[in-house]
């Protein structure tokens, strides 16, 4: 049963003893040092498409299982959870994604990957961590020891996940289908971080409220009558159609949105044709749409099937001729940090890593972390943004006048000690003050 937290007891969980938190610091460092390096290189060097993720499964399941959880295997596929009960308490769920990309590594790591496997369509591709998951599964490794060597300072239950698929939206979605909140206990708060490039190490940000966006895939099949080029008056040209499509498009966001949602439209294919002098059938146009909202979404996606259909019309086209619009059954849901639960662990976190915490703005980009939280159970989450670029490489491009390798680049990769031991030691501060004080602002 959740539990209101007042205002002492968010006071307790602030004043954490400063020594407490320098011997938390230490030990991961030590554990760094000792163990979690190889551990980082290992996962670094043997990267797996998604939910191919079958040794990279194993491996962390083995770690898991070594710091004395309770382990199941094969949950949403290639997913794990591991359970640790230490008596009466809330339950608190840290997840890591597991997954790499079809990305030809090109870094200078004596541990790059060179990595070529299929994925789960049979296609192969290079394969890298250029999203920086290998970091997460590490940190969540990092914590998990932690938590288990110190089990006098918390009391509750600990889940942790290692979930697969999280570059195709697919992972979260696969483990809650298969039970997640069914077999296994249901968290009162779900806590998770990613190693950003976007910011160099050493920082931490986090945005409360929408943080990541919906993420909807559409096709839209524009069909047409064909001709000859030198005679297009005797059909009815896709390309022209499709044309019209993506400038009208561009409404949507201008003059449909209020100024204050946030939305994107973006074709990033428009495919058609096979020859100089042949007006074709059909074209297709690959779109991308983000938004926060639920009501923006719907908004967006149901104009570009109105306006698809307005042009089509407008251009002669019969109804058995209307453009087919298809999307992804299961789509990336925007992520929402819990408002109260962001301001408390945000204050966790600045109380230990002071001037290097702050705010963000949110981001279009997509996250299936946000589907933990959109449940029958309304289970508040949060994640925050832990600095992945080196200084080295962050001030060498600032010197060039130059954006430095971020997430999914070839050339990305991180400061690895920092990222792995800053999110495994604000993850364990945010857990030890769930486990002390409950979930904030949860109702009885």
């Amino acid at each position: 049963m959740r539990t209101l937290v007042s205002a002492a007891a968010l006071a307790v969980s602030l004043a954490l003893p400063v020594q407490a938190q320098e011997a938390l610091s230490s030990a991961l460092q030590s554990d760094w040092d000792a163990h979690l390096r190889p551990l980082y290189e290992h996962f670094h060097a043997n990267p797996e498409l998604s939910f191919m993720e079958f040794e990279t499964a194993a491996r962390l399941a083995a770690e898991l299982r070594d710091a004395g959880y309770e382990v199941t295997e094969n949950v949403g596929r290639t997913g794990i959870v591991a359970v640790m009960e230490n008596g009466e308490g809330p339950v608190v769920l840290m997840r890591a994604d597991m997954d790499g990309l079809p990305v030809r590594e090109q870094t200078p790591l004596e541990y790059a990957s060179t990595v070529i496997a299929e994925d789960r369509m049979g296609n192969e591709f290079p394969v890298m961590h250029a999203c920086a998951h290998d970091t997460h599964m590490t940190a969540l490794v990092g914590a998990a020891r932690w938590m288990s060597n110190n089990r006098e300072a918390w009391s509750g239950t600990l889940v942790l996940i290692g979930q697969p698929a999280e570059e195709v939206g697919l992972g979260a979605y696969a483990m809650l289908e298969e039970g997640l909140y069914e077999r296994f206990p249901v968290p009162d708060a779900v806590i998770s971080h990613h190693t950003w490039g976007y910011v160099p190490a050493g920082q931490i940000r986090y945005a409360p409220g929408f943080a990541m966006a919906n993420v909807d895939t559409v096709d839209l099949h524009i069909r047409g009558i064909g001709a000859h080029g030198a005679s297009p008056h005797l059909g009815r040209d896709p390309v022209v159609i499709g044309s019209q499509i993506v400038l009208a498009l561009q409404t949507l966001v201008s003059r449909e949105l209020s100024p204050f949602d946030t939305g994107v439209v973006t074709v990033g294919a428009f495919n058609a044709g096979t020859k100089h002098n042949i007006i074709s059938d059909e074209a297709h146009l690959q779109i991308t749409v983000r938004s926060y909202t639920d009501e923006v979404r719907e908004r967006l996606l149901t104009g570009i099937e109105r306006i698809a259909r307005g042009t089509a019309m407008a251009a002669g086209l019969p109804e058995e001729l209307m453009p087919v619009m298809e999307m992804d059954e299961v789509y990336t849901p925007a992520l929402y940090n819990d408002p109260a639960l962001s301001d408390r662990a945000g204050a966790v976190l600045t109380r230990r890593f002071g001037d290097a915490v702050d705010t963000a703005s949110p981001v279009t980009g997509g996250e299936d972390f946000s589907r933990y939280g959109r449940t029958e159970h309304d289970v508040p989450i949060f994640m925050f943004w832990v600095g992945g670029s080196p200084q080295s490489v962050w001030d060498a491009a600032e010197a060039a006048g130059e954006t430095p390798p971020a997430n999914h680049s070839p050339f990305y990769y991180p400061d690895a000690q920092s990222a792995v031991t800053m999110a495994a030691e604000g993850m364990t501060l945010i857990a030890l003050d769930l486990f002390e004080n409950g979930v904030p602002g949860a109702a009885q």
